[in-house]
């Protein structure tokens, strides 16, 4: 059945309820942050979801499906907001899936979500659903856990005051989620009327009038209800406001009115019809919870368990301590748990290379399936067990509410350096715990109130070791500082965080000036993860990351293989170390194995191997563009292999680790002789701890991810700035790298 067919119950006929057997109804799902939404939208869909990007915004779009009783309900999971006041890309989102362009594509109705323990400021997002007369029912969330702090509701009472039904959930486990959802099917069948409050004796006569005249020229009026609409005037809504001048006369009337009333409430009341408004929305919720729904028994001196832990993990001398502790020990759980699996993958890959190689003959296709696809993806897919240990435990991080206290006590850090505390949180999710990744870091930068702190923010924030920076690190620091990786890791990342601050200082103070602004955050009580959330989070995660691999990283490793593998080595050239290698061969073949002869020769014939193979690809497009870049990349260490490696590493940084494992891969000759990237890096007398730091810092800070600049891109609103990023990253890049070497080289 159609959507079109959906919105059929909305209509009344005959003053009564226009009963309809659907097939398929839309379901939206509001909350505040922290309410547990997105815990509660995993429960109801499972795998059955898909994610995306609303269009224009880069805001996520969460839709899924679930069966229930017949019915097959789309469930579309709002971001998290406390209004629908258009200030932020949330509340725009938010207002547009809830009245949106076309009638088909209208929620049935909204379970909105609430933290049972804050229940007034949570209402207050409720209240506004309600009127623009959408059927909402009221999920009374984490009742476990008011429970325990001796919040009792009456759903019931709470349900009769407001007039539409309310539901205890506890979203962890499931209870009640699905009659919530059962009560919002059943109830969206009926028409739903908008929720008309007082709003005093100055802005009733008002808003009246504004009614009146949107009524008359039937403006918006088949998209939001005139009160809601004469509502949003009053509060300045900039969205309304703008599709209001698409009817001139209108909109100055409505204009004049606001103007009007706004003066008069400045001169009696030193106020302003936003916060009057705010006033009367609070009061009408004040109101209901008097009624006796709600009933908390007195905690005397007792602290909650989240206030006693927060005196502990958030104290101004502890708190650093224990946070910097943590940092420490997810390096070394991940290092310790990680290193068998890892090596598990790793024999897998070198046998499956050894196996092709020796079941196929030898010639242009045998050299692309191994050296190009196998070599080059097994060399990223081997770190995978270990980014997968990562993952889990930032998502245990997460759900246990400890991610919030980290953005909380770095705020006075970042102001410092010219940030908002709301910075902290994309610099995380860039990978500020390693493991992020900058893309969905630079779209959480539009919680960010500010312009120029968030331009400062997503400028920044690529200097984060992300996900796709950690087989680089996790490979050179196996190689070259096996005493202690943990540790290498652990500074690698605080490296990250002071590079991004102190270019933070120096943009607030010359080219992106500009006032700090306050920062508010509100800290989600602690919770026990549950493991299916943790197991949620880190397959989104590890997914993202092996599709990354499957698709992009294939297609890169091919076209590298290819760039080192073409134009072929001028016959003329190579016929001199081809014909000393054959005679070579000859020799070694007629000696026994155990003949003192035949060592010498080997060697022999390995070097002149190893050359020949040198010249191919040095002759190689790749080998050219290596070899023209290496003189300036050499007083970093790097050669030409490792040049190509980085160029490749704009496109995807998981393409540096697949391209060195091609570029090293294509120089064997005897398949039993293979061996890791690693060890051919350990035995390369070209590579040293010097290289390997340097590198990692070049790769820690040089240019952001192609899709990475592109998103960038949306939200600067400037190819201006991702040039910038690009050019002033990779120079910024560079001078730390080549100092480094040079330190550890003196060292």
């Amino acid at each position: 059945m159609s959507q079109a067919q959906v919105q059929c119950p909305h209509r009344r006929e005959g003053g009564e309820a226009k009963h309809i057997a659907l097939k398929e109804v839309r379901i939206a799902l509001a909350g505040n942050p922290n309410c547990g939404k997105t815990t509660a939208f995993n429960e109801y869909t499972g795998t059955h979801q898909h994610v995306g990007n609303y269009p224009g915004v880069t805001v996520d779009k969460k839709e899924g499906f679930i069966s229930l009783d017949g019915t097959e309900v789309l469930m579309v999971d709002l971001p998290g907001t406390y209004s629908l006041t258009a200030y932020s890309q949330e509340e725009i989102v938010t207002r547009a899936v809830l009245a949106p362009e076309k009638v088909e594509e209208k929620p049935l109705a909204v379970i909105d979500l609430v933290d049972t323990s804050a229940l007034e400021r949570n209402l207050f997002l409720t209240v506004q659903i309600m009127e623009m007369g959408l059927p909402v029912v009221l999920a009374c969330n984490m009742m476990d856990e008011a429970r325990k702090a001796g919040i009792h509701v009456d759903t019931e009472l709470l349900g009769k005051q407001l007039g539409i039904p309310v539901v205890g959930t506890v979203a962890r486990s499931g209870e009640g989620l699905k009659e919530a959802l059962r009560q919002a099917v059943a109830f969206g069948r009926r028409s739903g009327t908008p929720l008309d409050i007082s709003y005093g004796q100055d802005l009733d006569p008002v808003l009246v009038r504004m009614e009146h005249v949107l009524l008359e020229n039937k403006v918006l009026t088949d998209r939001y209800p005139a009160r809601w609409i004469a509502l949003k005037v009053l509060e300045n809504d900039s969205e309304i406001l703008k599709q209001l001048e698409k009817t001139p006369n209108v909109a100055a009337r409505l204009r004049s009115e606001r103007e009007t009333v706004a003066e008069h409430l400045r001169n009696t009341l030193q106020t302003s019809p936003e916060a009057v408004i705010a006033d009367y929305r609070y009061g009408f919720i004040r109101s209901v919870l008097r009624s006796g729904a709600i009933r908390q028994e007195s905690a005397r001196d007792r602290l909650a368990l989240s206030d006693k832990l927060d005196k502990v993990l958030t104290n101004t001398l502890l708190g650093p301590i224990i946070m910097l502790a943590v940092l420490y020990a997810m390096f070394q759980l991940t290092f310790v748990i990680g290193a068998y699996p890892q090596g598990w993958v790793e024999d897998g890959f070198g046998w499956l290379g050894d196996t092709v190689s020796g079941l196929m003959p030898d010639g242009f296709l045998k050299s692309l399936i191994v050296s190009g696809v196998i070599d080059g993806l097994g060399g990223v897919m081997s770190f995978v067990p270990l980014i997968i240990i990562m993952f889990t435990l930032v998502a245990i991080l997460e759900d246990f509410g400890y991610m919030a206290r980290m953005a909380y006590m770095l705020d006075r850090v970042f102001r410092a350096f010219g940030l908002h505390g709301a910075s902290v949180m994309p610099f995380i999710i860039a990978g500020g715990i390693a493991g992020g990744c900058a893309i969905p870091g630079v779209m959480a930068t539009r919680t960010l109130r500010s312009p120029k702190e968030k331009l400062a923010t997503l400028l920044t924030l690529p200097y984060m070791a992300c996900g796709a920076k950690l087989p680089v690190f996790l490979l050179l620091v196996g190689v070259f500082f096996p005493e202690n990786p943990a540790r290498s890791m652990f500074l690698l990342t605080l490296a990250g965080w002071a590079a991004a601050l102190i270019m933070a200082r120096i943009m607030r103070s010359t080219i992106i000036r500009g006032e700090s602004t306050p920062f508010v955050m509100e800290l989600p009580p602690y919770r026990i993860p549950t493991l299916r959330s943790v197991i949620t989070h880190c397959w989104e995660r590890t997914w993202m990351y092996l599709k990354k691999a499957g698709t992009v990283l294939v297609a890169v490793s091919i076209l590298i293989w290819a760039s080192m593998t073409f134009p072929t080595l001028d016959p003329e050239q190579a016929a001199p170390m081809e014909t000393r290698i054959a005679a070579l061969q000859e020799k070694v073949d007629a000696l026994a194995e155990d003949d003192a002869a035949r060592a010498p020769l080997e060697e022999e014939l390995a070097s002149v191997q190893a050359a020949l193979s040198e010249a191919e690809l040095q002759n190689s497009v790749a080998g050219r563009l290596g070899m023209a870049i290496e003189p300036l990349t050499r007083p970093l260490g790097f050669d030409w292999r490792t040049d190509v490696a980085l160029l490749g590493g704009i496109a995807a940084k998981e393409a540096i680790v697949s391209t060195l494992g091609t570029a090293y891969s294509l120089g064997e000759q005897d398949p039993e002789e293979a061996t890791s990237l690693a060890e051919r890096l350990a035995q390369d007398p070209n590579w040293n701890k010097g290289t390997a730091v340097a590198l990692m810092l070049f790769v820690l800070l040089y240019s952001p991810c192609f899709v990475a600049l592109v998103v960038i891109r949306q939200e600067a609103g400037s190819w201006g700035w991702v040039a910038f990023s690009m050019l002033f990253n990779t120079a910024f890049a560079y001078v730390v790298a080549a100092v480094a070497y040079r330190i550890v080289m003196a060292l």
